[in-house]
């Protein structure tokens, strides 16, 4: 089991730490201001956000008797209505495996890319910027980002498979609307053992609110492995921490010397830099 320690400026939390995960860090409701826009028009979500998905960091689907390593809670699928994914029998019987007896494998433990839309509701927090025919979204954890055109382009060509895929985008009026296909199979929906196929295709919905709040959406289907299409949901809240920053990442594959990653401080615990 790794043990990672998780600061958004104040925030500590631990991964790993006695066989036992701690909540993750979800940034307060604030209602903010009416939407800013850019010069074409669509709105200016440019800043630093962090996800509110529920418990979906642990296990995507709810999940409400706990595992090891994993408390009991709720997952963040509005799509069926029970909260879980529609498996095809031998692909739920896989996932079954993985998350009881082959956790080792666990992507984001050896320090893979998280993959979409695991990257929507992953631990820390992310960075948006805005620049004409772009939206972009770098990532804390991992140094990971996705480049996303808003032109509705056509996919990169077959063949070409990458941990965060091919993802295009474009705006229909104040909702972005990203097509993801391309990812390379090698990631995992949470760290319960939900995997994922080189087939898999994924449309996210991202609608900003206010100044403070995006909520978020994306459809998952992969008729390999699912019996139907399924949906995440949850949202993104603006970081009003001051002077918030992203930090560097630093992955220790397999890591468990949990008290030599981090420093105690009169706040609470914080990465050694």
């Amino acid at each position: 089991m790794r043990a990672i320690v998780l600061l958004v400026t104040g925030a500590a939390l631990s991964f790993g730490q006695g066989g036992a995960y701690s909540p993750y860090w979800q940034p307060p409701v604030v209602k903010g201001d009416a939407l800013k826009r850019l010069p074409d028009g669509h709105p200016d979500v440019t800043g630093y956000w962090a996800p509110r998905f529920n418990a979906a960091i642990f296990e995507v689907q709810n999940h409400p008797v706990a595992k090891t390593g994993i408390a009991a809670g709720k997952g963040a699928i509005v799509d069926p209505a029970d909260g879980m994914i529609p498996y095809q029998p031998e692909a739920k019987a896989k996932a079954l495996d993985l998350g009881t007896n082959h956790m080792f494998e666990e992507p984001e433990a050896h320090c893979y890319e998280s993959g979409v839309p695991h990257s929507a509701y992953q631990q820390f927090a992310f960075q948006i910027t805005q620049s004409p025919g772009y939206f972009v979204i770098s990532f804390e954890y991992a140094h990971s980002y996705r480049i996303i055109p808003i032109d509705n382009r056509k996919h990169i060509a077959g063949g070409v498979q990458l941990f965060m895929g091919d993802s295009v985008g474009h705006w229909e009026g104040d909702t972005l609307v990203i097509d993801t296909t391309h990812q390379n199979g090698k990631t995992w929906f949470d760290m319960a053992g939900n995997f994922t196929t080189p087939n898999m295709h994924v449309v996210e919905r991202i609608t900003p609110v206010d100044t403070n709040n995006i909520n978020y959406e994306a459809t998952v289907e992969d008729a390999t492995i699912y019996t139907r299409p399924w949906k995440v949901a949850g949202n993104w809240g603006r970081n009003l921490l001051p002077n918030y920053e992203q930090m560097e990442f630093a992955c220790l594959e397999g890591n468990q010397d949990l008290q030599h990653y981090i420093e105690q401080t009169g706040g609470g615990q914080k990465k050694v830099r």
